[in-house]
């Protein structure tokens, strides 16, 4: 009953009836109102015998839930569509059962709803009639495609956990995540070989369907599921139940209850015209000519307690639809025309608070717009993929990001073609006779109150003032002018960033507090004290390990830090302590983000524990240490006074970060959710999904890429203007104190 508050009860849908009834509104909804927890994918709904009592208190009973999206998996539009009204049908007539050994009626009437496009791709009128009745319509054993689909996900199942589908998804989610870490990667790969299954079942419930005359899994199943109930409660069944079918037609907003313009659920015009409004969709198959049989969901309601007053027909399973396509059609090109009218006027605004123009909609086949979608889709992804193998940061990143948001775009354009096209392209007519039979029979005020007679609607009106206020209300678009849009939503992301009850602020170090790595650092105290003519050979070498090293750092960071530091073997420990001051005047100030460093103070000024994460030596981050509470970095061994090139433990790389950070919150008493982390890389990933509020600092493309997906706030943080610059990070050789050179070059000790 908690649920049903909260999930329906709370639906603006209730907002007058709120305002009547005041402060007795919850007190009412509780004693008319009971909530019984079922499932229509479980025999006999799950229902215990306290759920079949109070159904059997029920004199109507309306069937409504179903999978109505047209890319659902097939086992589980099976289950719901198919399965689900004979489930409804075998519990309610047990409830029946119960009622009558009690000395009462129970049940006596089940309205289940389905759809009008149970008639397939029917050229001509469809009628009233039960499925079977017409002489095109096919005949299919439902029992056998439960089994199959059934069947079909475990063979899909098992072929997924084998090679080449498991190779597949484990590479493709190394290529989004890099270095990120194995259980990462492994985790991300997961979901990947279920999307696969997934998308199979979509396909083959796609390929299933039209190939029995269906345009996809929802009407086959729902037309199916039609058969399955008549067959098995209806007239000639052992056990008959009072049946009747209520098939609307394209449920869309309210002409006027509760409120113009209400619907809540799926809307299935609604993707198309605010994709068209966003300049996403240029193109959109279909016929001018065409209907586009569209019913307001206040007339699907009405027309289901008018058939629920009149009552079931005596000896037949009787069927009422719900359309406008035969006593008021609505053409396919004039609600273009009204769509492109209005939203030239009105337009919608871009992140850059820019209007979007909108273009002249013409109607090609939908091949021909298929292919120009697959082109353009191809050729974003083959760019995608070479922007995120190049090392780029920051602002460049973000243009792989831009470009994995355009083909995201462009698929899910391609998905609306191929899922609505054969929509907008049906010849069916769905007459509404025994609905306008039931209309007729009403009074005059019952007429009114109970409209379901489609000739009353204003199509022009109804498009203009009633559905498309309506649709550009719930989209969340941008619907006024400024330049201020991306900066408004940082700057809310920073205002949650630096909350008073954030807890704990977690930092990386390199490219995400300063634009320098191991890599710079090293380069800077092994040349240090090189004189000058041999840093040429010194800069070779550094030069000729480069791409293997790059290779090594994005394979596994772990093993990239303990083979590079290797190189400190033999390094004066004292010598580089020293030098590491010189090292943060001379580099790593001048390579710092100003704002970095502003943020971590104003985190401490708010009383936020700060802690610093990162691969660096400890002689390197020592002039950082008092900014932070706390700093976990790494650590070589030493012998008589020099470094051994290993280190003494390795720091926390990747998804073990995520580890030493819940550990050290616990031991402090802190919440994760209430605390803030900031990183540049993919190979970051474990350590920002720990936290509540993760911040993705100058980011590489794939984390640019996962940042923009999750809605992360992203941070572009650049160097102090002004300052000397280096093209090359060589440490100054002093002649005056020239130091003891450590580094072997070309063989020979230095």
């Amino acid at each position: 009953m908690d649920r049903a508050l909260k999930e329906i009860i709370r639906n603006d849908c209730f907002d007058r009836l709120r305002s009547e009834l005041g402060d007795s509104f919850s007190e009412q909804i509780r004693s008319r109102v009971s909530a019984v927890a079922g499932d229509v994918t479980s025999e006999m709904l799950g229902l215990d015998d306290a759920g079949l009592d109070e159904l059997s208190t029920c004199d109507t009973v309306v069937h409504s839930a179903a999978a109505v999206s047209f890319d659902s998996p097939l086992d589980q539009a099976v289950e719901i569509n198919l399965l689900g009204p004979s489930r409804v049908a075998a519990a309610v007539t047990e409830a029946r059962t119960r009622a009558e050994a009690d000395g009462r009626t129970g049940p006596s009437h089940m309205i289940a709803v389905s759809t009008c496009y149970v008639a397939s791709t029917f050229q001509g009128e469809a009628r009233e009639h039960l499925l079977g009745e017409n002489r095109f319509d096919v005949a299919v054993d439902w029992r056998h495609e439960v089994t199959a689909a059934r069947r079909l996900r475990d063979d899909l199942e098992a072929e997924s956990r084998r090679s080449p589908i498991q190779d597949e998804v484990t590479k493709r989610a190394r290529r989004e995540l890099g270095a990120a870490g194995s259980h990462v990667v492994a985790i991300r790969a997961e979901k990947l070989r279920e999307e696969w299954v997934r998308q199979q079942l979509v396909d083959a419930g796609t390929t299933r369907s039209r190939a029995l005359g269906w345009p996809d899994a929802y009407p086959y199943t729902k037309a199916l599921g039609e058969r399955a109930l008549v067959e098995a409660h209806g007239p000639k069944s052992t056990a008959p139940l009072p049946i009747s079918i209520v098939r609307p037609s394209i449920i869309e907003s309210a002409v006027s209850e509760p409120t113009p313009g209400w619907i809540r659920g799926f809307r299935m015009a609604e993707p198309i015209i605010v994709s068209y409004a966003r300049g996403l969709l240029r193109e959109f198959p279909g016929v001018p000519e065409g209907i586009v049989d569209v019913i307001p969901v206040d007339m699907v309601v009405a027309d289901i307690l008018v058939v629920a007053a009149h009552g079931p027909e005596p000896e037949e399973v009787a069927v009422y639809q719900v359309a406008s396509g035969v006593r008021n059609p609505l053409r396919y090109g004039r609600l273009v025309e009204l769509v492109q009218a209005w939203f030239t006027e009105r337009p919608l605004y871009d992140d850059q608070g820019q209007p979007i123009s909108v273009p002249a909609w013409s109607f090609p086949g939908r091949g021909r717009v298929q292919r120009q979608l697959k082109r353009a889709t191809a050729g974003i992804d083959a760019v995608e993929k070479i922007l995120t193998s190049l090392p780029l940061r920051g602002k460049r990143a973000a243009l792989s990001s831009d470009l994995e948001e355009r083909s995201v775009m462009a698929k899910r354009a391609l998905g609306y073609v191929e899922l609505y096209g054969s929509y907008t392209e049906t010849e069916a007519r769905y007459r509404i006779d025994r609905t306008l039979a039931l209309f007729d029979a009403l009074d005059d005020d019952d007429k009114i109150l109970f409209a379901c007679d489609p000739a009353t609607i204003d199509w022009d009106r109804y498009v203009s003032e009633i559905h498309l206020p309506s649709i550009v209300r719930h989209a969340r678009v941008r619907t006024a002018p400024g330049t201020q849009v991306m900066a408004d939503r940082q700057e809310r992301g920073r205002k949650a960033v630096l909350a008073p009850e954030r807890q704990l602020a977690v930092f990386d170090l390199e490219n995400t507090l300063m634009a320098s790595n191991v890599v710079d650092t090293f380069a800077w105290f092994a040349s240090r004290h090189l004189p000058k003519g041999a840093r040429a050979s010194f800069i070779a070498e550094l030069l000729r390990d480069g791409p293997q090293l790059l290779a090594l750092d994005r394979r596994d960071r772990g093993d990239f830090l303990r083979t590079f530091y290797l190189r400190y073997e033999g390094a004066p420990v004292e010598q580089l302590r020293a030098d590491s001051w010189e090292l943060f005047a001379e580099q790593l100030l001048l390579r710092s983000y100003p704002e970095g460093i502003a943020r971590v103070r104003e985190h401490r000024r708010l009383g936020h524990r700060t802690l610093l994460i990162t691969g660096a030596l400890d002689v390197v981050i020592e002039p950082f240490a008092p900014l932070f509470d706390d700093v976990i970095c790494a650590k070589l061994g030493q012998v008589d006074g020099r470094f051994t090139g290993r280190m003494e433990e390795l720091p926390p790389i990747g998804e073990a970060r995520a580890n030493v950070l819940e550990e050290y919150a616990e031991t402090h008493g802190l919440r994760l959710a209430d605390s803030v982390a900031y990183a540049d890389s993919a190979s970051d990933l474990a350590l920002l999904e720990a936290v509540g509020f993760p911040v993705a600092v100058n980011p590489e493309a794939r984390l640019a890429t996962i940042a923009r997906r999750r809605g992360w706030l992203v941070e572009h943080w650049d160097r102090a203007k002004g300052g000397a610059s280096r093209s090359l990070p060589l440490g100054r050789f002093d002649e005056a104190r020239p130091g003891a050179p450590w580094r072997q070059i070309g063989g020979s000790p230095r």
